[in-house]
């Protein structure tokens, strides 16, 4: 019967314990920079620092009031100039970013100065800001991350983080957790949260209230991993095996 089972980690080759745990260290800063991303590409494009289902909205349904350049301004563009120069190129557009005025008024120098490194139009899928024609674009309503966008980034994100999801839980495995269910539970929840936080992208295009979809989905995936992270290390080096365990020689379902 142990055979068919997994061993728990305490009945494991020191070996295979230190390249679990070297491999959960290494994807646990992983994911924190992940969590530090998209914080710093989402929160503040309703104008707060915290991260709101209003910032998600904003970025996959568009703003209501603001055009594409404000709402990158006001948000994940905010701290690439100063909050005097910024609030020159938004009272420019809001008043109706002329052609001529982008010209005398210091408006180009600023966007040169402080954008084109970066929008050169050599990155086909960020906006080119060195022409005025470029520029053109971004001053047209916001309405989000465009389709092209989320197929790219929805097929890097079910990719990578199904792979990682694959290595923390077959690490997680080797865990004694009763009752079984709560364990296959948290095994199950991130795979659902990662399909329901990337279709709730495109549906929140259509209906807004879905950004809550994608909050609480990565909410769910953070906690998952959080357990599975924790539980692990601890069962690994901490634990005293349960009589249960003891009786099984270490076999756990």
């Amino acid at each position: 019967m142990t055979g068919q089972r997994c061993m728990h980690f305490k009945y494991l080759p020191m070996g295979m314990r230190v390249t679990y745990t070297s491999a959960l260290i290494v994807l646990g800063m992983g994911y924190l920079f992940a969590m530090i991303h998209v914080f710093a590409s989402h929160a503040g494009r309703d104008g707060n620092p915290a991260l709101s289902v209003t910032d998600l909205i904003i970025a996959y349904s568009g703003s209501q009031s603001d055009t594409r350049l404000e709402a990158a301004l006001k948000g994940p563009m905010s701290k690439m100039l100063p909050p005097e120069e910024m609030n020159e190129v938004i009272a420019w557009v809001r008043r109706g970013a002329d052609k001529k005025e982008y010209e005398s008024a210091g408006i180009q120098n600023i966007i040169q100065k402080r954008c084109t490194s970066c929008h050169s139009g050599k990155n086909p899928h960020i906006p080119d800001l060195s022409t005025f024609a470029g520029i053109e674009h971004t001053v047209e309503k916001d309405t989000g991350m465009d389709i092209f966008t989320l197929v790219r980034v929805s097929h890097i994100h079910l990719f990578g983080l199904t792979f990682i999801f694959f290595i923390v839980s077959s690490i997680f495995c080797h865990s004694y957790i009763r009752p079984l269910w709560l364990k296959c539970v948290i095994i199950a929840i991130p795979f659902v949260a990662i399909i329901c936080d990337i279709l709730s992208w495109y549906l929140t295009k259509i209906y807004t209230p879905f950004a809550w979809v994608v909050l609480i989905s990565g909410a769910f995936m953070g906690l998952s991993f959080g357990i599975q992270f924790l539980t692990s290390l601890y069962q690994m080096w901490l634990y005293k095996p349960s009589q249960y365990l003891i009786d099984n020689e270490g076999a756990v379902s």
